[in-house]
């Protein structure tokens, strides 16, 4: 019997900084027994080294390019050239375990026709309190393409991913949940695959970019909108995104009681939302503690005058 193939697919755009990283970790990918594995990036109208650093790197990959219409369509023309019955979709800023394939595969064996990995920065790096990184340690409902298995026939059958949320910014968002949740209305088997693990690169930032990043918000009321399952599953108590965003209003609305009133006993309201940020701040200590509870408000602020801003915009309440 030939070996069967699975097609690993990257979307990359000047992603010259993470992606040797990404290369040596494929290239340490273990193949499971009976297949083989081709690798397809699609350069993303980099104006950086990505594709160069990608055809010399020792590890077979074919370099496609893209006009820089996003990673949705960057995908999708990385599909369309691989020839594998299997894809698996990761980020040019990721760098996969050598068993995620073997894990992932197993899940599709079993009766899955869409697999979510789980995804976590990687555990000799330190992350420091304004640092960017991902972590899926569950299912989480928005099916994050920097670690996601899908069978080909699945893939064609939803016609792969489109883009339509945020595509005016330079962060396309949304397009992996939406792919995610069109699947699983078709009647796609979906699994988690804690094994088949992900290591996302820890991005450095700073307190203002921690802050700026919560703007992004804005756009999950559209994604309700679009995907009101999510209220059931991702969303706290249906109204709020999170505990926390919930925990952040109720504190914020004793505040002004408080100030209205004169009196402090308003602020009673506000202990849960300092129970949640407690561990944000504790191992930062006297010297850098304040500093980190300070950015965590300002960027729970943000987050919140983002939600509401996009609840309008999407006439979807999301709090």
């Amino acid at each position: 019997m030939s070996p069967r193939t699975v097609s690993v697919v990257v979307p990359a755009r000047n992603a010259a900084a993470t992606l040797p990283a990404l290369l040596d970790a494929l290239a340490a990918v273990r193949a499971p027994e009976g297949w083989t594995v081709e690798h397809v990036l699609v350069d993303d109208r980099s104006t950086d080294a990505t594709a160069a650093l990608a055809a010399a790197h020792p590890l077979p990959v074919t370099v496609l390019a893209s006009t820089g219409v996003g990673p949705a369509a960057a995908r999708n023309r990385g599909a369309a050239h691989a020839r594998g019955e299997v894809l698996a979709f990761t980020d040019a800023d990721c760098a996969p375990t050598p068993d995620w394939l073997a894990a992932g595969l197993r899940a599709l064996e079993d009766g899955a026709e869409l697999v979510q990995g789980a995804v976590g920065p990687p555990p000799d790096v330190p992350v420091g309190p304004f640092d960017r990184t991902v972590r899926v340690g569950q299912p989480t409902q928005l099916y994050e393409t920097a670690n996601l298995l899908v069978t080909r026939a699945r893939f064609d059958a939803l016609g792969g991913f489109e883009s339509w949320l945020g595509t005016a910014t330079a962060k396309e968002l949304g397009e992996d949940a939406w792919f995610g949740w069109r699947a699983v209305r078709a009647g796609a088997r979906v699994a988690f695959a804690p094994d088949a693990l992900v290591h996302h690169a820890v991005l450095p930032g700073t307190a203002r970019s921690f802050v700026l990043e919560r703007a992004r918000l804005r756009f999950f009321p559209a994604l309700v909108a679009r995907i009101p399952e999510l209220r059931d599953g991702l969303c706290f108590r249906r109204l709020f995104l999170s505990r926390r965003s919930a925990a952040f209003d109720l504190a914020a609305l004793a505040t002004v009681a408080a100030v209205v009133r004169r009196r402090p006993w308003p602020l009673l309201a506000a202990v849960p939302y300092v129970r949640i940020l407690w561990p944000y701040v504790r191992p930062w200590g006297v010297r850098r503690g304040p500093a980190v509870a300070a950015a965590n408000v300002a960027a729970d602020a943000v987050g919140a005058a983002s939600l509401a801003a996009g609840s309008v915009r999407a006439r979807t309440p999301l709090l």
